[in-house]
């Protein structure tokens, strides 16, 4: 399975770096382009390639063990409004001792369908259902589960360009967010002897694009480098809340503060990646993503939706 994936991702990235259309930004409401964020989804449904997404961390063990992580998502809309992802993580972990342990983490599904968007109040809401398949993974290794994982969630992006103009410095600035509820397919996890919890799992992103900035606001005359910069601090957590028996309801999670540089066909983000407690990890890690536009490399072929693509012009992303 995993290789077949792979296969495709790589086949995605060789049509994107051949093609030749003009740039077509995937996720504009009204003026406001939300970007693809690293640590948490967008709210939008689109055609789109991340890959490679690489991170590095340490553990939290005592002693730390160091962790790499690689990983590609594929999304395509089915209809104009439904999409469907599908992710894999291939995972190193390198004990103090020179262990290593290495695998495929569970294939992960994502359908999500487009609930709104407000083009006035730069407002986007999106819901989806994400599924981390078990038994397809190295579950030997720890890297995998036996056991599924169903996270209903909902999505939202909202600009801050319907601001008066007397705050404008506060337009460029957006908010996104994403709040879903975990629930494994196993109450308890026979391998392990121990309860697998059922959890809330929850992140934010704020962003100042200066794309934005400079269309839509006022144009300083930065370097066109800097005109193509957002940035950015996320935030991802997830908490214990029912079927924890025995163990602390202990919130874990990062705080990744960095910088996306968009360009017509891609971009490419860096964030480091903090952790909030001891639970969370071991000193600071680092977070990397080439993230491809396929609709807006491919907007009358591979970037349309399978069933009722629009023929419509879509917003360009203009700097």
């Amino acid at each position: 399975m995993s290789r077949s994936i792979s296969r495709l991702l790589a086949l995605a990235i060789l049509f994107a770096l051949a093609s030749t259309s003009d740039a077509l930004a995937h996720c504009f409401v009204g003026a406001r382009f939300f970007p693809a964020t690293l640590a948490i989804d967008d709210p939008c449904v689109a055609d789109e390639l991340s890959m490679p997404t690489v991170s590095w961390s340490r553990t939290a063990d005592m002693p730390p063990a160091t962790e790499w992580d690689f990983s590609g998502e594929i999304s395509k809309r089915i209809t104009e409004n439904f999409g469907v992802s599908i992710g894999e993580t291939w995972t190193q972990i390198r004990q103090p001792d020179g262990m290593v342990t290495a695998g495929f983490q569970d294939l992960e599904t994502t359908f999500q369908y487009q609930l709104l968007k407000d083009r006035s109040h730069e407002f986007a809401l999106l819901a989806g259902v994400i599924v981390d398949w078990g038994n397809t993974g190295a579950v030997n290794s720890g890297l995998g589960t036996s056991y599924s994982l169903v996270t209903p969630t909902l999505y939202f992006g909202k600009g801050f360009g319907d601001l008066p103009d007397t705050l404008s410095w506060v337009r460029p600035f957006a908010l996104t967010g994403q709040v879903g509820y975990q629930m494994p397919t196993s109450s308890f996890d026979f391998t392990q002897a121990a309860f697998i919890p059922q959890q809330a799992v929850y992140g934010a992103s704020l962003q100042y694009s200066l794309p934005y900035l400079k269309s839509e606001v006022v144009d300083l005359q930065l370097p066109d480098f800097f005109n193509h910069l957002i940035p950015i601090v996320e935030a991802s957590f997830s908490t214990p809340v029912a079927n924890n028996f025995g163990n602390p309801y202990t919130t874990t999670g990062t705080v990744n503060p960095g910088v996306i540089w968009v360009g017509g066909y891609f971009q490419i983000g860096l964030e480091a990646v903090i952790p909030i407690n001891r639970e969370s990890g071991s000193g600071v890690g680092v977070l990397g993503q080439l993230h491809l536009y396929l609709d807006d490399m491919f907007p009358a072929t591979v970037g349309q939706p399978l069933f009722g693509g629009s023929q419509a012009t879509p917003r360009k992303l203009t700097f």
